[in-house]
């Protein structure tokens, strides 16, 4: 029989749920047919079971194809009814363990802790167990929410147990890397209040394991854009270049989404420009509501991956003021850099979590939750700034980026080693 030569496994929440590492997913994936890896799966949810979650997810119908040599694999549930919870991810640790049984080199990579690495170090314990002895490499990355979320709603709600399995499994694995310097510093820190509670030494592991590994992007979909595919896409949408501020990303309170509808109503620019809020999430209705009336203000639900790009480049300033909250906070802000390679007008955001690591220098920055001064921005970046200005910030912005590119984080992220034969 014959296998393949490497195999690369990421295990996360893929495509259509509209989340950071579902993209980042996808371009390491596509990456990796270039690198040496021959077969790679993405084991995942199926897709009934996402929308039972609630997840914000994208248009089914318009989902980007994957390369050939990616699979995309949706295990059904292990169980019945009377397996309340878990089902899902036996069937994901169940399927986990037939790769792995087969004899082919294999890395496998788990985005978001709670519960894609527990189902890696999960399957890899019982392939050994079973005699298996699958030649793997294990690589666990923390995405930034299951820090600002999982572990830190273990911590605010005293239930130290659950934050001892999450270290436990995350430091079980070969390699553990973090998305930014602000999540790496936050697993620090939360891993330091556990040590305290408990008396374990997480910290100290932490502080010399973890690594960082920026969120891989595709750059080659927002460099060179086809002008008239901008034109045309702002058309469709009844928009204009430039005449329009864009905030593209989830709709929830953490992205200071709120604020911005309310410095926008208040901005001088709201005479030139139309705020264009394209998105799905937990706090769209509210923001509806709160919108009610007003013309100036767009609403667009089904943006795929395709306009994403060209409508950044056709806005007038791209604004992403977000803000701490219990349950999340901005751990890079993969939007962010994404715009950045668009072009387009400036970008305005926060000093939230690590959303200075994307942007560094080439952002219009306000401070959280400042409504006035968002819509000061607002009207300096519309109305007052001056083009040689927002030419400058374009160019840098783009050079920034770059940094970001997919194949320069796969190659930090996975060093190249030799193929080896399987008959």
């Amino acid at each position: 029989m014959n296998h393949p030569r490497r195999r690369l496994v990421i295990v996360v929440r893929a495509d259509p749920v509209i989340c950071g590492h579902s993209g980042e997913a996808r371009n390491l994936a596509e990456v990796a047919l270039t690198r040496g890896f021959t077969d790679v799966r993405l084991l995942t949810w199926p897709i009934p079971a996402l929308q039972a979650a609630g997840l914000p997810l994208k248009p089914l119908d318009r989902l980007l194809p994957y390369s050939s040599g990616i699979t995309v694999e949706r295990p059904e549930p292990v169980g019945d009814y009377r397996v309340p919870d878990g089902r899902h991810q036996s069937g994901l640790t169940g399927r986990l363990v037939e790769l792995l049984a087969e004899p082919v080199p294999t890395v496998c990579l788990s985005m978001y802790l709670a519960p894609h690495t527990s189902v890696v170090v999960d399957a890899v314990a019982a392939a050994r167990a079973a005699g298996f002895a699958p030649d793997v490499h294990t690589v666990a990355k923390a995405v930034g929410s299951d820090v600002t979320n999982v572990i830190r709603s273990c911590l605010r709600e005293g239930r130290f147990g659950a934050a001892t399995v999450l270290f436990t499994t995350f430091l079980a694995n070969d390699e553990v890397v973090a998305v930014s310097d602000y999540t790496r510093r936050e697993i620090v820190a939360a891993a330091e209040q556990v040590d305290a509670h408990c008396g374990t030494a997480f910290a100290e592991q932490c502080r010399r394991r973890v690594t960082v590994s920026y969120p891989p992007i595709d750059s080659t979909a927002f460099l060179d854009l086809d002008q008239a595919d901008v034109d045309a896409a702002l058309a469709r949408r009844g928009l204009e270049r430039d005449g329009y501020v864009l905030f593209l990303s989830r709709v929830t309170r953490a992205k200071g989404i709120h604020e911005l509808v309310t410095a926008f109503a208040r901005a001088r620019c709201r005479s030139r420009v139309k705020l264009v809020v394209a998105g799905t999430g937990p706090a769209l209705e509210d923001v509806r509501a709160a919108a009610a009336g007003d013309d100036r203000v767009v609403f667009l639900t089904d943006v795929d991956d395709q306009e994403k790009a060209l409508l950044m480049h056709g806005c007038a300033a791209y604004a992403l003021p977000t803000k701490p909250e219990p349950d999340f906070v901005e751990t890079f802000g993969i939007a962010l850099a994404e715009k950045m390679l668009a072009g387009g007008g400036p970008i305005i955001t926060t000093p939230t979590g690590g959303t200075l690591e994307a942007v560094g220098d080439t952002a219009v920055v306000v401070g959280p939750e400042d409504v006035a001064g968002l819509a000061a921005a607002l009207d300096r970046v519309v109305l007052d700034m001056p083009a040689a200005e927002r030419r400058d910030l374009e160019l840098r912005a783009r050079a920034r980026a770059l940094r970001f590119d997919r194949a320069a984080v796969f190659d930090d992220l996975f060093p190249r080693t030799p193929a080896v034969e399987v008959a």
